[in-house]
């Protein structure tokens, strides 16, 4: 087959290539088309170093068009490939319910910036995002930093949950912080004061418990309008000590569940033993939970509200609320639990172990922190993937390290360039090298158009010896008189093994012997041709050895695979390579 003429071929790559650059803002990538037609053509793969050039014209070609003129050529040609995806792309997540009532639909991620963002997040971020995404709608980001007694909000952590955003592509179109709406809080407070729909109540907390669990109302609950606002503007100039006095609510006292009873909307906290890292000691009453979301849920124009079912509650307290100010509640969708095993996902646990220098940072590799993977080399596709896939289901979920490692496997498998790693290194002297060899490894097995790294072998001394360097974790693979293959380079035989090092003769160049035998593969580097490197391991462990010498002109944040080692994002290139480990 002659593939530079034939057309069918061509147009098939044509087609693949289109989808593609469709899919990428209009540029294609040769190695996904390849994979792709490998996909749908798999008896070319004898036959793949031939395509490739045939491919990457094709997508040279596609590229050259604008992305509007792309897309006018596939709706032409196979308009039904582009129903189909979107077909797809639409099924990814089940519907919201009642849309049609909405101008736009408005979801919102609301976190607490007492610590950085991990796993436990993702969920809500991803589906809030990828919702108004699928509905044109809008997300909004709005900071819930109303507690700076219990759970304080850190100044540092408001921009790193930005930047954490920013990097899961889950960028806001608008952004809130409720600390500098406390105004508005107090607006609505006094409403409800006025219309009888709230009370303050000055009864000790053991007291109201009783009363509430009995079903019966406090002394506070039936008091006159007039005390019921001296006692609210008392609240504000601080007349009231810490814990005092509190803004409740009214609900039904005869509720089946007591947490509805009478629910907390404001209460009282020391301002100058407890600060707030925006505004200071400048208010003494601040709004809880539910008061302040549910307030702002209406205020936004939020429609649909995403999160853990364990907001039921929350839900039928506001419910009370909405009614006395005549809103319409929002859809809520409340979905089960998620546990990822072997997952740390206790902020304050995170906090504290930074605090007390167990982890090195918010970074470190032992954490789910967002930071953390992304040190590490997961890629938020394959968060956004994976919550996805999971979405809003009522059910609980549990999860693993290798659910997510298996996501980021299948994205970095076709992108990442492959390189010898020798972790734990001895030296490997080959006797009787018949010539000088010219290794070329392919950075990619399956794309060959990625190119090569290349490395002459050129044996010296009486006995025509080369000197590599070579794993001791193979040691037990190094038996005497067994055939070993030494990846893309040449087959020997090993003759003596030390403890830190080994001998072995030359036997032969082709592959083909070394299937046949069943010969194991090992990898490689030529002493002179590498570099020390360090790993870090996901449990915080350092895994030193060597690296081939052509890693230097890798950039930090580069992805790559160490080849019978697993997948690794370069952090530094000094003297030394620095990597941090990701996955097999």
């Amino acid at each position: 087959m002659t593939f530079g003429k034939d057309a069918e071929l061509k147009e098939l790559i044509r087609k693949i290539a289109l989808l593609n650059a469709i899919r990428h803002d209009g540029k294609a990538r040769t190695g996904p088309v390849i994979g792709k037609l490998l996909g749908e053509k798999p008896e070319l793969r004898a036959k793949v170093k031939e395509i490739s050039s045939l491919v990457s014209n094709v997508v040279q070609e596609v590229n050259s068009l604008s992305l509007n003129e792309q897309k006018r050529i596939v709706e032409e040609k196979w308009p039904e490939t582009l129903v189909k995806e979107k077909i797809e792309e639409e099924k990814r997540l089940p519907p919201l319910p009642n849309v049609d009532k909405y101008a736009q639909v408005v979801t919102r991620f609301s976190p607490n910036p007492d610590c950085v963002l991990h796993l436990g997040s993702a969920r809500a971020i991803i589906l809030c995002y990828e919702y108004t995404r699928m509905y044109k709608g809008k997300f909004i980001l709005r900071f819930e930093d109303t507690d700076p007694k219990l759970k304080r909000p850190v100044l540092e952590f408001y921009d790193r949950i930005r930047e954490d955003l920013a990097w899961l592509e889950c960028k806001p179109d608008e952004e809130y912080i409720q600390s500098d709406r406390i105004p508005i809080y107090y607006e609505y407070a006094e409403k409800l004061l006025k219309d009888g729909d709230a009370y303050v109540c000055t009864c000790p907390p053991k007291l109201f418990r009783e009363k509430v669990l009995a079903s019966k109302p406090c002394e506070c609950r039936n008091l006159p309008p007039d005390e019921r606002l001296v006692r609210w503007k008392r609240m504000l100039e601080g007349d009231y000590k810490e814990g005092e006095a509190v803004v409740r609510v009214k609900t039904d006292l005869n509720h089946p569940n007591p947490a509805v009873r009478d629910w907390p909307a404001l209460r009282l906290i020391d301002a100058e033993k407890h600060p707030h890292p925006l505004v200071g000691s400048k208010y003494y009453v601040w709004p809880l939970y539910n008061f302040a979301c549910g307030i702002d849920d209406h205020l936004m124009g939020v429609t649909h509200i995403i999160r853990g079912k364990e907001h039921l509650t929350n839900m039928v307290r506001q419910g009370f609320m909405y009614r006395y100010l005549g809103w319409q509640y929002p859809e809520a969708i409340h979905y089960g639990r998620l546990k990822i095993t072997g997952a740390s996902l206790s902020k304050s646990k995170i906090v504290q172990g930074v605090k007390e220098g167990i982890y090195k940072g918010w970074d470190d590799p032992r954490l789910a922190t967002f930071a953390a993977l992304r040190r590490r080399g997961i890629v938020p596709e394959t968060i956004k993937k994976l919550m996805i896939d999971v979405g809003p289901k009522t059910s609980d979920v549990v999860l693993s390290w290798e659910n997510l490692y298996a996501y980021n496997r299948k994205i970095l498998d076709p992108e990442a360039d492959r390189y010898f790693f020798v972790y734990n290194p001895i030296q490997l002297t080959v006797k009787n090298v018949s010539e000088t060899f010219k290794a070329k490894l392919r950075l990619h097995p399956d794309y060959p158009e990625k190119g090569f790294r290349e490395y002459t072998i050129i044996p010296k001394g009486d006995d025509n010896s080369v000197v590599l360097w070579i794993s001791r974790n193979d040691i037990d693979a190094l038996k005497v008189e067994k055939m070993i293959r030494l990846m893309g380079l040449f087959n020997i035989k090993i003759e003596k093994v030390k403890a830190y090092s080994a001998e072995a003769s030359f036997i032969s160049e082709p592959y083909e012997e070394a299937r046949k035998t069943g010969a194991p593969l090992i990898h490689w580097i030529p002493i002179g041709a590498d570099m020390p490197c360090q790993v870090i391991m996901p449990d915080a462990t350092i895994a030193e050895g060597i690296a081939e010498s052509l890693c230097k002109r890798l950039k930090p944040n580069d992805l790559i695979q160490f080849e019978r080692f697993g997948f690794v994002r370069v952090d530094e290139i000094n003297m030394k390579l620095t990597v941090y480990y990701a996955h097999r």
